[in-house]
């Protein structure tokens, strides 16, 4: 049987461990070529290690799919444009990018340093620039040529960024970034041929395993619906060319869950037609926001 992804040639970054390595392996049994990118770090950034990365390839390989090793860090912009490179020099092109990548310095905001802070934004929001940018130069200077693409970007946001996080401001703020750039993408790219949507996974890693040991815990039986292999369909299926007419979307997912996440919709509102005096605007409020739904809860609270 053929895959939903044959042929087609796929970055997945972060894809040594959790979520990434099982986007990786869906790819090649769907029939895709894979560059299997992970710096190897520690769950804070910390150390590098080749060993994730290409024991993937060598699952990929051993189930008969291509596959190479990358392990470049994917926020610094010349390394994330090697990366690209790579998968062009081997395998003749690109077709799908999988922003998956990054850590966390969990830290209450009072508490979180000015280090901490720039080294989750820079992985997780830096990162998926550098890879995006560099991508869809290759992209563009395609059509320019007069090539047809049917390119994808699949971003990774989070339920942290849709509705924040206690204790992970940096990460929250780094991955509500990362939903918004998914809008812009997805409205600038589609005239080159390319998609841009974003995920906000809940599955079993090292990053939740660390903050939500419980919740996130392995069943003694049944469906485990923490599985990091049960978000890998929906990449699978969004790197392939079946989703063209899909762009612009942060899809939720868990288990045998798949969801729409409804972003910032303009609400209620009061509309006096002229400059309000601030003695007013406490009413104004007031009535707003109890003629809107109650919004989700953040994380923690």
């Amino acid at each position: 049987m053929t895959g939903i992804c044959e042929g087609r040639i796929v970055v997945v970054t972060g894809a040594g461990r959790g979520l990434g390595r099982e986007y990786a392996l869906e790819f090649a049994r769907q029939g895709a070529k894979v560059v299997v990118n992970d710096l190897g770090t520690s769950n804070h950034g910390e150390g590098v290690d080749t060993s994730p990365a290409d024991d993937v390839v060598t699952e990929i390989k051993a189930m008969g799919g291509e596959a190479i090793a990358s392990y470049g860090d994917v926020a610094d912009f010349k390394t994330a444009g090697q990366i690209i490179k790579a998968a062009i020099d081997t395998f003749g092109g690109l077709d799908v990018l999988v922003n998956n990548a990054g850590f966390v310095r969990d830290r209450m905001f009072v508490s979180t340093s000015e280090e901490e802070w720039d080294a989750v934004i820079r992985v997780h929001l830096k990162g998926h620039f550098a890879m995006a940018s560099n991508a869809c130069a290759y992209w563009r200077n395609e059509v320019k040529q007069g090539n047809k693409i049917n390119a994808r970007i699949i971003n990774t946001s989070s339920g942290a960024g849709l509705q924040g996080s206690v204790g992970q401001s940096s990460y929250s703020a780094a991955k509500g970034g990362i939903a918004t750039l998914t809008l812009v993408q997805a409205a600038e790219l589609g005239r080159y041929g390319i998609t841009s949507n974003a995920l906000a996974p809940a599955a079993r890693t090292r990053m939740t395993e660390e903050v939500f040991a419980d919740d996130m815990a392995k069943p003694d039986e049944g469906f485990d619906e923490n599985d990091p292999a049960n978000v890998a369909p929906l990449v699978a299926w969004l790197g392939s060319e079946q989703s063209e007419d899909v762009s612009g979307c942060i899809f939720e997912v868990k288990g045998g869950m798949i969801g729409l996440a409804d972003g910032y919709r303009m609400g209620a509102l009061v509309d006096i037609g002229a400059r309000w005096d601030p003695a007013d605007v406490g009413g104004a409020v007031a009535k707003i926001i109890a003629e809107q739904p109650a919004p989700q809860k953040t994380y923690g609270t």
